[in-house]
């Protein structure tokens, strides 16, 4: 059994990527590690684990401390948050996945910049590697250290990969228009993530200014050979979870729909969880799995293509793809324990 760690265990996504690993038929869970509950039983803090989980939520020194019980890391903790333990770890032989985003810019001036702190594992940084694994799946399986995807970067990069790769838009025409469900603003008590200040209301946020726009530059960059400098506008909309980004770019040529479809399909064979569709996807079909709905349409009048990708932020925009990352660490199937189709309704 792999057995694992999970500090940042009682926020949203920790809590996903524990559901996940208690039903893992190849993991165990060693301890939970959490900054807000340290000594409550993890399930009095979330209900659903009654009768299924009796762990006692353990602090930050702890789990520095248990580091030599477990095989594999997994964070989940805000930017700025993860050098210290992500060192101790990989400096023990353990693999670590970080959720959060102190690994997934190469740049360190460009994190410091967006994220607004000192980067101070370098070292660290040049080894990490980007965990999409329908990109990196080689160079993930080699790592000791992966850098989870944000949640809108992995729905914008897999609508636009196939695009760039092949060099069929301008890289300077592409705007993503994407929007998420409240879970991805975390579980933290913040006035605009209120009930009453986000139902029935759907608004646009960081406009121009929203931390994933480097990193979904990055990796379409290096999927295309190219610098890429697109426009990126994130909203929020009143549901749970769920991810559904529109992408726009400015065709090369002349393509057909179903050329496009075709590539897409022939780009995607392999890949268990991204499924093209005919019908433009939505969140519902994607929800609680840890697929990726993709489908697109030509506008003949603008010469431009419309790409929709579908996902569920906290699974496949976060804990499913960790655990995705986590089976190519370890030379398990890819899709162990998360090959669960969405719920519907």
């Amino acid at each position: 059994m792999i057995k694992t760690g999970i500090i940042g265990a009682t926020g949203y996504a920790g809590a996903q990527l524990v559901w996940i690993l208690h039903n893992h038929p190849e993991a165990e869970i060693s301890f939970l590690c959490s900054n807000s509950y340290v000594g409550d039983d993890y399930s009095h803090i979330y209900r659903n684990f009654s009768g299924h989980l009796d762990m006692d939520c353990v602090s930050m020194d702890d789990a520095f401390s248990r580091l030599d019980e477990i095989d594999v890391l997994f964070l989940s903790m805000p930017h700025g948050k993860s050098f210290e333990i992500s060192k101790a770890a990989v400096s023990k032989g353990k693999k670590v996945i970080d959720l959060g985003a102190d690994f997934r810019l190469k740049d360190i001036t460009e994190y410091e910049q967006w994220y607004k702190v000192d980067h101070n594992a370098e070292d660290l940084l040049k080894e990490a590697v980007y965990g999409l694994p329908e990109l990196n799946r080689d160079e993930i399986r080699k790592a000791n250290l992966v850098a989870n995807p944000g949640c809108y970067p992995t729905a914008s990069i897999l609508a636009l990969a196939p695009l760039v790769k092949n060099d069929l838009i301008d890289p300077d025409s592409i705007i993503i228009d994407a929007k998420s469900g409240v879970t991805g603003a975390g579980r933290s008590a913040v006035t605009n993530n209120l009930y009453c200040e986000v139902n029935d209301s759907i608004k646009a946020y960081a406009l121009t200014t929203h931390r994933h726009t480097p990193e979904i530059e990055q990796v379409l960059g290096d999927v295309s050979g190219k610098d890429i400098t697109l426009t990126f506008t994130p909203h929020l909309t009143p549901m749970s979870r769920g991810i559904l980004s529109v992408c726009y770019g400015k065709l090369s040529d002349e393509y057909s729909e179903e050329t496009l479809l075709q590539l897409y399909r022939d780009f995607y064979k392999d890949e268990y969880f991204v499924k093209i569709t005919d019908a433009p996807p939505e969140t519902r079909y994607t929800k609680g799995s840890n697929m990726c709905h993709i489908s697109l349409r030509v506008d003949r009048r603008t010469s431009r293509v419309v790409v929709v990708s579908a996902i569920d932020n906290l699974i496949k925009g976060a804990a499913g793809q960790a655990v995705q990352n986590m089976n190519l660490l370890f030379g398990l199937e890819e899709n162990t324990g998360i090959a669960f189709p969405a719920m519907v309704p």
